[in-house]
């Protein structure tokens, strides 16, 4: 059975391993817990498994993080500050991989072998933008570029704070065109008041953004205090400095 599924990939379920064996749920629950205990397998958590290979020793061996992310719930979207920091945007490397999900998921904070996972739910119609890329001979989903900035500036405490993510919107590698996209696509006013005022300050051309019709406040950064000057036009308390903001490179 283990030539069947490492043939497979490097990953598997309790029901992939029904389906190749054909044992009871009993005799292979049974199977499964004789593989783990002489380390030919890992679990992940119920019902999900990894293969350690041929000289790699159980508690040692680990697939890459987004791999194991990417089998804790379905569907899936490694996101936030896992993929500002894959697409390059900052270069601090966060210690949670950040999973975003429709889906209910009554643990929301998970560990796997040492590593915590955050799995963020949304509504359906935040959940688009998507890569596909390669990790361990497995094909992963990751936000796009324009899609992790947009979902950052949604939440922003899932990126370290807006300072983070107005690093990529000042890069030069977004889609502009997309990025407006979006922004108009994931219904937030909060989203278009940060990106409108964070192209303005670095007078990003492009962006193309509706006008805000509000008078309430929203802070720029959530998880700052309420403190600092105000945006009439884009609606906002900047309780971020300026001098931080301007020396952002």
């Amino acid at each position: 059975m283990l030539s069947k599924l490492a043939a497979a990939g490097a990953t598997f379920t309790f029901d992939d391993a029904k389906r190749i064996s054909n044992l009871t749920h009993g005799s292979l629950k049974n199977l499964l817990h004789r593989l783990e205990s002489e380390g030919w397998i890992e679990r992940i958590e119920r019902g999900k498994y990894i293969l350690i290979p041929l000289g790699a020793e159980k508690g040692e061996y680990t697939l890459n993080e987004f791999v194991i992310g990417s089998m804790l719930v379905q569907p899936y979207c490694i996101s936030y500050w896992s993929a500002l920091h894959y697409h390059g945007f900052t270069e601090q490397i966060p210690s949670t991989v950040f999973v975003q999900t429709t889906a209910r998921k009554k643990k929301r904070n998970i560990d796997v072998f040492g590593v915590g996972y955050k799995i963020i739910r949304v509504t359906e119609k935040k959940f688009f933008g998507f890569d596909k890329v390669w990790f361990n001979d497995i094909q992963i989903s990751i936000s796009d570029k324009e899609k992790t900035v947009i979902d950052c500036l949604d939440r922003p405490n899932n990126c370290g704070g807006l300072v983070e993510v107005a690093k990529a919107i000042k890069s030069e590698s977004l889609d502009k065109a997309r990025l407006s996209d979006y922004a108009k696509r994931i219904s937030n006013s909060g989203v278009i008041r940060r990106l409108g005022y964070l192209a303005e300050y670095y007078g990003i051309d492009g962006i193309e953004l509706p006008r805000i019709d509000a008078r309430n406040y929203l802070r720029l950064d959530p998880g700052l205090p309420a403190e600092g000057t105000k945006s009439g036009k884009w609606r906002l308390v900047v309780n971020v400095k300026e001098k931080t903001l301007g020396g952002i490179e």
